[in-house]
């Protein structure tokens, strides 16, 4: 059988480069893994995107989302004959209806509302960032701070209705397809406890507390996320 590729995806305030040192620690281990672009309009549309991408491999995927990408991949793999796995990296794994906002909320602990900034797009919507000044802090306080001032500076925006968009599919791909979770236990984005409880309710086949790790985890500890992910291809 062909080895799967690996498909990774981002989450909001971040882009495709976050998972440099992931990719870097899988091909060390002669895996082959890619990193698609989110463009964080909507769990829809970028589920569709990614759907795409993993098409256009042409064999068997392990997915695997960051942050709001862990909604995205719980869409994209609904109904895919090539996903084999799902691996959710400091991630959302929302059931039908469940938004992203709704389950950062659902535990006390996050701080990102406070450090988001809106930019209008005329549309009654708003694109968000993380203030760029407060940015390593709140995003990657584990990340050497030259490193967390250029993703700072290179974070995408994401569309305020993505976050509040509930999760289409009635039947999420994680209830359908095994799934790995890993994140940290510093997290200011997305509560631990409510990872905790979204990958229990998952039934993870293993879930990885980083301790101390920001929400940045992929970056921070890329080789604890490559090794989870070269769990889900064994």
């Amino acid at each position: 059988m062909t080895a799967p590729t690996v498909v990774l995806v981002h989450g909001a305030f971040a882009e495709s480069a976050s998972w440099n040192g992931v990719i870097a620690a899988l091909r060390d281990e002669g895996v082959s893994a890619i990193a698609t672009p989110n463009a964080l309009r909507s769990v829809a549309t970028d589920a569709d995107n990614v759907r795409r991408a993993v098409e256009a491999v042409g064999g068997p995927v392990v997915l695997v989302g960051h942050s709001y990408g862990g909604a995205v991949i719980s869409e994209a793999a609904v109904g895919s004959d090539a996903v084999t796995g799902l691996v959710y990296v400091s991630a959302f794994s929302p059931d039908h209806g469940e938004t992203a906002l709704e389950l950062s909320n659902r535990y006390p602990g996050s701080t990102l509302g406070e450090t988001v900034r809106p930019i209008p797009l005329g549309d009654g919507s708003n694109d968000l960032i993380v203030d760029r000044e407060l940015f390593p802090g709140q995003f990657c306080a584990d990340v050497p701070l030259p490193e967390a001032r250029l993703a700072a500076a290179t974070q995408r925006a994401i569309r305020d209705a993505a976050l509040g968009e509930g999760l289409p599919s009635e039947t999420p791909a994680w209830k359908t397809l095994p799934s790995w979770h890993i994140f940290g236990t510093a997290d200011k984005n997305i509560p631990p406890a409510a990872m905790r409880f979204m990958a229990e309710r998952a039934g993870s086949r293993k879930t990885v507390e980083l301790e101390g790790a920001s929400h940045s985890s992929m970056v921070s500890n890329p080789d604890a996320v490559a090794g989870l992910i070269l769990e889900a291809l064994s």
